[in-house]
């Protein structure tokens, strides 16, 4: 049988990082139609409700359930308000290995939203889970996320290149594939202990 991920929350000193809700439909519609979402990601585009509401209530929970990894909603402590999301995925229970991917609502950059809750997600994945390496992955040209990776310790090892599709937009507005190379960070627990006091962590 495959191992899973337990129903977790993980409370950060700003967020809190919780499996998403059907009322969290409305926030994450208006996150992943954002610009910049849009074009960094591989989402629907446009975005509706009923992606989100697909996603929220079926994606989701299946990768938890099939052992691939965990989507957790990241919300701020004080208003309540979904930020961002993040997604452990291609999870190697062999190798105790797991990539990261996350997005932040563009009402909610600059605040370091997204190192906050990576950070948070390392910390648990490594000590209460005892994983041995978290990935990111980057686009070439997304520097606010090769920021994110630097600033939680991440090394860059090196680059997949011409491995990823990325969007653009066009002259009449539209959009259209480009590819682009793609740039490998790997965190491990040791490049952790030093640098950074653990969140705090509950399971649900």
């Amino acid at each position: 049988m495959t191992p899973t991920f337990p129903d977790v929350s993980i409370s950060t000193e700003r967020l809190v990082l919780r499996p998403f809700e059907e009322a969290d439909i409305p926030e994450l519609a208006d996150m992943m139609n954002d610009e910049l979402t849009a074009a960094w990601t591989s989402v629907p585009n446009p975005y509706t409700p009923a992606d989100a509401r697909e996603w929220i209530t079926r994606g989701a929970p299946a990768e938890r359930t099939s052992g691939r990894g965990i989507v957790l909603a990241v919300d701020e402590h004080l208003t309540h308000r979904l930020v961002g999301t993040l997604h452990l995925k291609n999870t190697n229970w062999h190798t105790l290995t797991s990539e990261v991917g996350y997005v932040v609502g563009p009402w909610a950059r600059g605040e370091g939203y997204a190192a906050e809750s990576v950070l948070a997600i390392a910390q648990w994945l490594f000590h209460d889970q005892k994983f041995e390496r978290l990935e990111l992955r980057t686009a070439a040209g997304n520097t606010a996320s090769q920021q994110v990776a630097q600033k939680i310790g991440c090394v860059s090892e090196g680059v997949l290149r011409n491995a990823l599709i990325v969007r653009s937009r066009t002259e009449d507005g539209g959009w259209t594939d480009i590819r682009t190379d793609l740039i490998v960070w790997g965190l491990l627990p040791e490049d952790l202990e030093d640098a950074h006091t653990p969140a705090h962590r509950g399971a649900r």
